[in-house]
This record gives structure tokens, sequence and C-alpha cells, in this order.
């Protein structure tokens, strides 16, 4: 029998750029609210499920005869993050695992990233650690959820993995697409502080999903990035420069955050999106580099993209 795939969040940006690049494979796909795009719904080897992960009852049916759970799922753009990310990763993710250890999955992946060892830097590199004290909620939370994936799976002898992913950058990518956007509208702004970021192209990252997928061998955690050393203020400036908009205005941190606090506040009043809130800031100013040794030695040997200077082309 073929590996069956599950997708969580798979209308989202990540987990929608997963189904795509899998949509020949058997999958699963688990959604909730936003729709995937229509190509995934023609796919006869595609099945579509919505659920909701704070209700176990329905995560049954699309857990039912799949080998691996890749994780996405999860609230991003939403005010006042430390009142619902205890709950939607940590509760949510519980419940996720419970029921894939009923149905004995072979397989969980969680994607992650490096700031849950606190800050990192290229000369200090994360090292797969467990004992992190990261100072955002995002972190620590995703921190409790590693865990929780490690401590439950080895109890239920499942495969358990965390692939620790750094900025994912590319075409259609929300986080760069929206500094594109900013950019040409000449309101594109970070703090004047350097902060070290780690990059890996969305080719590299689907790469190294697959194989982390593929791979029976593979386990534990991974760091996922690519050879490139810069802040993310060279990345900013490196893709105005390219995409010819205006670089990012070097802002005092007061003015960033006031502008967080007023989309906080609006997102609470009239029930929107917040691109920007005061913990995105919080953990963004946060170095953070990987030791990308074990993901060279088992996932991703060849980088496609060594540095974000070379994959500006899929920019």
């Amino acid at each position: 029998m073929s590996n069956t795939i599950l997708i969580t969040g798979a209308a989202g940006n990540l987990g929608g750029l997963l189904a795509n690049y899998l949509k020949n494979r058997n999958l699963h796909l688990l959604i909730h609210k936003k729709d995937v795009n229509n190509e995934l719904k023609n796919h006869p080897n595609i099945q579509i499920f919505r659920a909701d992960l704070k209700n176990k009852a329905t995560l049954h049916e699309p857990l039912k005869n799949v080998d691996t759970v890749v994780h996405f799922a999860g609230v991003l753009f939403k005010a006042k993050p430390e009142k619902f990310l205890p709950v939607t990763n940590t509760l949510f993710f519980n419940n996720l695992l419970d029921v894939a250890i009923e149905q004995k999955v072979k397989k969980i992946i969680l994607i992650s990233f490096p700031h849950v060892e606190g800050e990192t830097t290229p000369q200090c590199p994360a090292k797969g650690r467990l004992d992190g004290n990261p100072n955002s909620v995002h972190a620590k939370t995703r921190l409790q959820e590693e865990k929780c994936l490690l401590e439950k799976c080895e109890k239920a002898g499942i495969t358990a993995i965390s692939l620790r992913t750094g900025m994912v950058y590319g075409k259609g990518i929300l986080m760069p697409d929206a500094a594109e956007w900013f950019g040409k509208h000449y309101l594109l702004g970070v703090w004047k502080k350097p902060t070290y970021i780690h990059l890996i192209s969305k080719d590299d990252f689907l790469s190294a999903t697959t194989a982390a997928i593929d791979n029976p061998n593979v386990k534990g955690i991974y760091h996922i990035g690519d050879d490139g050393i810069q802040t993310l203020q060279q990345f900013l400036d490196g893709m105005a420069k390219y995409k010819h908009f205006h670089k990012a205005w070097r802002m005092p941190l007061w003015m960033i955050e006031t502008a967080a606090q007023v989309f906080e506040t609006f997102s609470s009043i009239f029930g929107v999106k917040s691109p920007l809130t005061k913990d995105f800031i919080k953990i963004g100013q946060i170095s953070y580099y990987g030791d990308t040794s074990r993901m060279k030695a088992e996932l991703l040997p060849d980088l496609k993209y060594k540095t974000f200077e070379d994959g500006l082309e899929i920019m």
C-alpha cells in the first residue's frame, strides 16, 4: 500500500504549498474554514476533510489509514496571541496526536522553527535542544508542542520529527510577498538593530520536507536552512534592490510597536486579521540560526539555492 499523507492546514500558505507539490501522491488534506484551490479538489487521489482540531470526533475519519501526518495548522494573524496560542498550539495539537495514535499513524512531522531555543546566531547556532527559554508566546507554545510530540510518540512507538525551519522565501510565500507590497507602497519599515535570520528557499523547503516523509530512518529534530549568513535588514534590502521597490525604512522600535498596537486593536474590534502583533515584533527581534548538519546528512545533502542571493530568481 502506498504511503498516505495527511497535511493539516492544507489551505494555508505553507501547507497549501506542500499539498500542491505532493498532489500526485495519496493525500488527505485537513482544512477548517478556508478552502483549498480547485486543482487539488479535482485529483482522484486526494481526499479533502473539513475538521476542527478542537473536536476530536472530527479527526477520526481524516486520520483513517494515514501513514504520515505533516502538521502546519495554526492561528497566526490575530490579536492577543497570548490568549489563544496556549490553546491552539498545545491543546489542539494534543487532540491531533491522540487520534493519530489511536489510528496507528506511523510518522508525525511538526513544522517548527529555530526560535524555540531562544536567541541563536551563526556563531552559536541552535542545536536541537529542548531546554530553550524563548521570550515570545509563539516560540514558547511551539516548544511545548515539540516536547509533547516527542514524548507521546516515543511512548506510542511512532516516529516523531520536528523540522525547525528558517524563514521560507519565494514567490507566493506570505511574508516576503507582504514585504514586497509594503515596499512598493513606501511603507516597509524595520528596526535598526541587526537581526540574524536563517533562510531557506521554498524549493529546498519542499525537498527537505518530502525527504522527511519518505526516509524511514529519520527521526528527531532537524534544522532546515541554507548556507547563507545575513541579517533581516540585509535580506529586505537585497529583495528591494532585485524587485525594484523602496528599501525598508530604519525605524525606531517604538514606532513599529505602536503600529502593532493599532493593528491588534483594529483586529479585536472588527474581527479581522492582524498582519502585525506585538508578539510578532518580540519574536522578530530575536536572531535565529540553526545547525543544519543533520539536514545535510539525512535529508538534503545538496541545496538548490545555497543563499538567498542565489534564490532571488524565484522571488
